[in-house]
């Protein structure tokens, strides 16, 4: 007992080695506090420092800088980066601190890193990589072999194809590797190139160029200027991370939450509550409506009381198949499956939808009061007349509500704003209220001279 106690002692004691305390760090980093954070960063080896941090997403490399005292300590780390990581770094810190990271810069990345911040930053300039491989037609294939190893060295962070530029840095072709190792030696660079190629402007948007890489079995793709001059080059990773944030704020949105900026354990309690209260107010406002809806009816409800136990069910219907269309169109938008001259067809299809869907709920709420034991004498004498509002209205209400809910993202996207703010909470809000008048126009007819 005695000796099997000295082990668990010898094994709590034992240190942990550096590349188990690496995956540690690495692994629950988004738990740590500022703090603690630090510490352990500066207490591992420089080169596992240096993995982690080029590993790190841009806010938490730009959290930690914030850390270091000296300039000397930032710019060692800061000097790590490739220019377009240090533009997404500078554009994630507040702006008084932007000028002071740029003159941590040797002055070409600084010039470069400037450029880069020209450009929007969902555009192609803005997530593109002014350092790639390029060569010149008129080279051979061997002093090509020889100019691409001296810039892996010194001039270019990764290297996928490489880019045949004339003296006027316009783009003329793409090489591949394979194409260069496997020509004559002094067979020029302009025999093997391939002139036809997909090339994308400056101010192309991240979710288009996203959908050119999903398409295509690319690893990057050049960007060019309005003269057809080469400016850089968008790497898949670059998209993905791109289109990953992107996605995650259209996904806040869907829960009707304005996006957050940070991760979110790193907001502050005063910042959260903004974000989600400003939204709740503007669903609580429109729900304000149901209300005075309600107390427009308050005569019908008095005279059939009955009418109000199927008020959840009704409004709920209208919510849920609105929240449907809506995330269908939005991504479909997204996805580039549909665009803003298609809302006619989508109209069409979506009332077709609407009426089958409403008849297929319409038919159970219906059999739902029709079947119900003692129906008689819980909904009284005209509960076959009731049965018929509750399945008439559904129909109604279920096609309004995937009408609205496919058009609204069209509308927002017509008018300049995001069509994922068409978010479920927000449509079902909507609903909400035309629901209401829907089922009671619907017994004001059908129960007219009987329970109204």
């Amino acid at each position: 007992m005695a000796d099997e106690k000295d082990q668990n002692n010898q094994a709590e004691e034992s240190p942990v080695s550096p590349e188990t305390e690496f995956i540690l760090l690495a692994s629950t980093w988004s738990a740590l506090g500022r703090q603690e954070r630090k510490d352990k960063f500066q207490s591992l080896p420089r080169t596992d420092a240096e993995e982690l941090f080029l590993n790190l997403n841009t806010h938490d490399q730009a959290e930690l800088l914030q850390e270091f005292s000296t300039p000397l300590e930032k710019r060692s780390w800061v000097r790590l980066l490739a220019p377009d990581d240090v533009a997404d770094l500078i554009q994630e810190v507040d702006s008084e601190h932007r000028e002071d990271i740029l003159g941590l810069l040797d002055p070409q990345t600084r010039r470069e890193v400037t450029a880069l911040l020209a450009y929007a930053e969902d555009n192609a300039g803005g997530l593109m990589s002014s350092r790639f491989a390029r060569l010149r037609p008129d080279m051979t294939a061997d002093e090509a072999i020889s100019y691409l190893r001296l810039q892996s060295k010194t001039q270019v962070e990764t290297i996928y194809y490489a880019y045949v530029l004339d003296s006027n840095q316009k783009l003329q072709g793409v090489v591949s590797f394979r194409e260069l190792f496997s020509a004559q030696p002094q067979k020029l660079v302009k025999e093997i190139m391939q002139t036809e190629m997909i090339k994308i402007p400056v101010e192309m948007d991240q979710e288009q160029i996203g959908r050119i890489f999903s398409q295509q079995n690319l690893m990057a793709l050049p960007v060019i200027d309005l003269d057809g001059k080469m400016k850089g080059i968008v790497t898949f990773d670059d998209v993905a991370t791109a289109i990953q944030k992107e996605a995650t704020e259209d996904i806040q949105k869907f829960g009707g939450v304005e996006s957050l900026d940070a991760p979110y354990f790193k907001l502050t309690f005063q910042e959260m509550l903004r974000k989600r209260g400003g939204w709740l107010s503007v669903l609580f406002i429109g729900e304000m409506f149901t209300a005075t809806a309600l107390s427009y009816y308050s005569i019908e409800i008095e005279r059939a009381v009955v009418l109000t136990f199927f008020l959840p069910l009704i409004i709920a219907s209208g919510g849920n198949s609105g929240s449907q269309a809506s995330t269908l169109i939005i991504r479909a938008l997204a996805l580039g499956e549909v665009r803003i001259k298609d809302w006619w067809r989508v109209v069409v299809k979506e009332v077709a939808m609407g009426l089958c869907l409403g008849l297929l709920l319409g038919a159970l709420g219906l059999m739902r009061i029709l079947a119900w034991p003692n129906n008689e004498a819980q909904y009284g004498p005209h509960y076959m007349k009731i049965g018929f509002t509750v399945f008439i209205s559904v129909i109604c209400v279920v096609c309004y509500g995937t009408v609205t809910g496919s058009m609204l993202p069209f509308i927002l996207k017509k008018l300049k704003f995001d069509p994922a703010s068409a978010s479920a909470p927000f449509v079902a809000t909507l609903v909400d209220v035309m629901g209401l008048v829907i089922y009671f126009s619907v017994a004001a007819i059908i129960l007219k001279g009987t329970l109204l």
